[in-house]
């Protein structure tokens, strides 16, 4: 994970772990330090911001405990880069390595043990950034707020998290600033954390007792940018999987999924041809649609259209 932040966002480097801590209570939350009293350590810390996200890399040199009594209004997403790391929380006790992700919710209380060789990245998300996603995305919030209520992950069952962290993690170092397309950056990450980790959220129903196809297609139209998938599909239809894969072989002859998926293509693709389009980035563009993985997005460009998107991009500039 060296992609995660570069020496070129070092903030602090070998020095005394209350400065690190000082630092980390103006910029990433309140918390109490605990370090042994007969070991000199030496701490470092990176640091950048990205439109609404911050993401700090941070090590203390020394086993070190660190206790909260809350983060308040931000969601804490940690990953063990180096080390080890025991967290206890409503509880339970998790014993983090490396690889390993745990997602903190602003009412939850920190209690984290690290060892000395333990190193951490961190992306601190405003729980205003998640809630407008919620909005934007039909989910319904239930009156206690939102919450990630399962809260250890590893990094290998995020299917393309690490990449997007990585991509974040180089457009926040690069000199040239584009505000309107961190912005996108931002909404892409945070909707991706509520379709790939467990929440208490519920997407709002199609609206009828047993949805017609043409309501279910209406309903992947204003959801494309959303976590879609045939499963929940089939939950927000009230039918069975089958079911709702038998009326989509019916209806166009393809899976839910292979649907979905040529819908989004045929956005990105009217999004590139269009010279009014705002979007001048195919990365940018392709990410905002689901599509992580970029040299595969290309691939299948190509099938569906004849071209690569830079090809479709590059008429549209003639």
């Amino acid at each position: 994970m060296e992609q995660l932040l570069s020496k070129q966002s070092a903030v602090f480097s070998r020095v005394d772990p209350y400065v690190v801590s000082d630092y980390v209570n103006e910029h990433m939350g309140n918390h109490r330090l605990q370090l042994p009293r007969t070991k000199v350590s030496t701490s470092s810390l990176m640091h950048r911001k990205l439109a609404g996200l911050d993401m700090f890399r941070i090590s203390y040199g020394s086993d070190v405990r660190i206790t909260s009594p809350g983060l308040e209004t931000f969601y804490h997403l940690q990953m063990v880069l180096l080390g080890q790391c025991l967290w206890r929380c409503h509880s339970h006790e998790y014993h983090l390595r490396a690889g390993d992700i745990f997602l903190i919710n602003p009412d939850d209380q920190v209690d984290l043990t690290s060892s000395s060789d333990c190193e951490k990245f961190i992306l601190k998300v405003p729980s205003s950034l998640l809630l407008s996603i919620c909005g934007n995305q039909d989910w319904s919030i239930p009156k206690e707020g939102l919450r990630f209520v399962k809260a250890h992950y590893r990094m290998a069952d995020l299917e393309g998290f690490s990449d997007l962290l990585r991509l974040v993690c180089a457009e926040a170092e690069v000199t040239e600033q584009f505000p309107g397309m961190h912005g996108h950056y931002t909404q892409i990450v945070a909707s991706k954390m509520l379709a790939l980790m467990e929440t208490n959220l519920v997407r709002l129903k199609l609206g009828s007792t047993h949805a017609k196809f043409d309501q279910i297609v209406d309903y992947i139209e204003r959801n494309l940018k959303g976590s879609l998938s045939g499963d929940e599909l089939a939950r927000q239809a009230n039918m069975s999987t089958r079911s709702l894969y038998g009326l989509f072989d019916r209806s166009v002859g393809m899976t839910p999924n292979r649907y979905i998926r040529q819908k989004r293509l045929e956005r990105v693709h009217a999004s590139l041809s269009d010279v009014s389009s705002k979007y001048r980035n195919i990365t940018e563009l392709a990410m905002e649609y689901g599509f992580l993985h970029l040299g595969r997005f290309s691939e299948i460009y190509r099938k569906q259209f004849g071209e690569l998107p830079t090809e479709t991009l590059r008429r549209r500039c003639d």
